[in-house]
């Protein structure tokens, strides 16, 4: 099984480089390693100092590259929706150009990203998958994609196939715009399945994300709610990277003054995420770029520790053997959290973000007693009973 490794943060703190610089490391010790990126904004290919090419490509002993051609995985994966929306488009009266722009999909991109991740991790290839993802906010929305998705289609396409077959010959006949087929809707499932393959990829054992951050009040504070979130959704958090870090010795007025403003960052970045390791990377005099450069970013990064280690502890949600359901959520605070019943669901909500959970068997048939935050963990005890009304 291959170690997935993501890296995310506030967009301009380094998470290419800590990404690229990670990706070097595991090459450079023996593992079989592919470096891939989820932002439409590649720069691993500068960071590295190197040229991307179609697949993955060998840019140094042991360290594959793979920029992803969006394009050409589209067709791959999407070929029969696509078609379909471009014909329903020219149905409409517009021109094949406008609706070839028009159902390039917001977000595909990224999408695409994810499922070539899960063809590379299922291909066995790999000891280490490094991921640069896209910025957190844009990474939360795709992490939470798959189980949304989930949702959604076990609801609504088993009753949507039934209407389409119903309805084809009268939209065909009073609207002249095909209905999908079933071709159609079988690549929005294997679409639906491939999605949900790369959730139980991200969340199993093997995978873990790292949040790069700077010593900086604005970025701590996304960070903080960047870990509650990630938590929520079931992903493992294993270190914090906090980069940019101004060395004290021999500073002058300008930089004691950051040196000073940074230490008590730091402080507060050891208290709020304690017991994850941070890892700190020193403020260089030059751009890291290259394989070298990077190794030595990693070596200041990870120094003697094993950065590749399997992460330990519990994942973010589990079940106890006395059937008490707990949900990590660090930092989260008393006010953000919201808890709701809806048939055999739990709605959790902390801060801004929802997540549904479908209740096991075991569970879903008894009703809720007690539900408390406390010390990063949600903990909902159950009773004898029917579900909450």
């Amino acid at each position: 099984m291959s170690r997935v490794l993501l890296f995310t943060g506030k967009g301009g703190v380094g998470k290419t480089t800590v990404a690229a610089a990670t990706a070097t490391l595991a090459a450079r010790s023996g593992r079989r390693t592919l470096v891939l990126s989820t932002d439409t904004a590649h720069s691993l290919a500068d960071a590295l100092g190197v040229t991307a090419g179609d697949g993955p490509t060998e840019v140094a002993p042991g360290l594959h590259l793979y920029q992803v051609d969006t394009q050409k995985a589209l067709e791959r994966q999407w070929g029969e929706l696509r078609d379909y929306a471009r014909d329903v488009l020219a149905d409409l009266g517009l021109d094949e150009i406008t609706a070839e722009e028009i159902t390039v999909l917001p977000g595909a991109e990224e999408v695409i990203a994810l499922l070539e991740l899960r063809e590379q991790a299922r291909d066995g290839r790999w000891d280490v998958i490094v991921v640069d993802c896209a910025p957190t906010a844009e990474t939360l929305r795709l992490l939470a994609l798959p189980e949304a998705l989930d949702w959604h289609v076990n609801r609504l396409l088993p009753t949507g196939r039934r209407l389409l077959r119903a309805l084809s010959p009268v939209v065909r006949r009073v609207a002249q715009v095909n209905v999908p087929e079933d071709r159609v809707l079988g690549a929005g499932e294997r679409l639906h399945r491939s999605l949900m393959e790369v959730r139980e990829l991200l969340t199993g054992p093997g995978a873990s994300v790292r949040l790069v951050l700077t010593p900086e009040a604005v970025v701590l504070a996304e960070a903080r709610r960047t870990l509650t979130s990630l938590s929520l959704y079931g992903y493992r958090v294993d270190a914090v990277i906090a980069n940019r870090v101004f060395p004290a010795g021999g500073a002058d007025p300008w930089r004691r003054g950051w040196v000073k403003a940074q230490t008590g960052h730091l402080a507060e970045i050891r208290q709020s995420f304690s017991p994850l390791p941070l890892h700190t990377v020193p403020y260089l005099d030059a751009e890291p770029v290259g394989a070298d450069a990077l190794a030595e970013v990693a070596e200041a990064v990870y120094g003697g520790t094993d950065p590749f280690a399997p992460p330990a502890g519990d994942p973010p949600l589990r079940i106890t053997p006395e059937g008490e359901l707990v949900l990590a959520l660090p930092l989260a605070e008393r006010s953000e959290v919201d808890l709701a019943r809806k048939g055999d669901e739990l709605i959790v909500t902390a801060g801004s973000h929802r997540r549904v959970l479908a209740l096991p068997a075991a569970l879903s048939r008894r009703r809720v007693r007690e539900a408390v935050l406390r010390d990063g963990f949600l903990r909902v005890r159950f009773e004898s009973g029917g579900p909450d009304d």
